[in-house]
């Protein structure tokens, strides 16, 4: 009985987490969005010259804008096209933010395999956001 009791706290606060998470991203997401259609603070590259580079590929788009690649829009956060960028990013981190709250949990509840699983999941989601595995060129 305790392990399915363990199990519905697991649940719970991972469904908390979530849900407070989500709210939060989205409620970034909307601001950063009304920060860059009302103009509020200046894109990097403003609305008006979109339209020029839509059909580009995104080699071509990066060459002819001088968009940030990679990590690099961290420094372009001063501008409100790249704050969107940001915000999404931020949704990125809902799901391993969720697991790393676990971990502390389950290590307290010695339950090695959940712990193992989630510690797997945090870190897959950690190489695959910084980039260290993908392909170039």
């Amino acid at each position: 009985m305790d392990l399915i009791k363990n199990e519905a706290e697991l649940r719970e606060i991972y469904a908390r987490w979530l849900d407070r998470a989500t709210k939060a991203g989205f409620a970034i997401s909307l601001v950063a969005f009304l920060v860059y259609v009302t103009g509020l603070v200046p894109a990097f590259l403003p609305p008006s010259e979109l339209p020029r580079y839509w059909m580009l590929p995104v080699d071509q788009f990066v060459a002819a804008t001088g968009a940030p690649q990679q990590w690099a829009w961290l420094h372009f956060l001063r501008y409100s096209d790249v704050l969107n960028v940001g915000a999404v990013a931020l949704l990125a981190l809902v799901t391993p933010a969720c697991y790393a709250r676990l971990l502390p949990k389950l290590l307290a509840q010695r339950d090695w395999l959940q712990l193992a699983l989630a510690c797997a999941q945090v870190l897959v989601l950690a190489v695959a956001a910084s980039g260290l595995l993908a392909g170039r060129g």
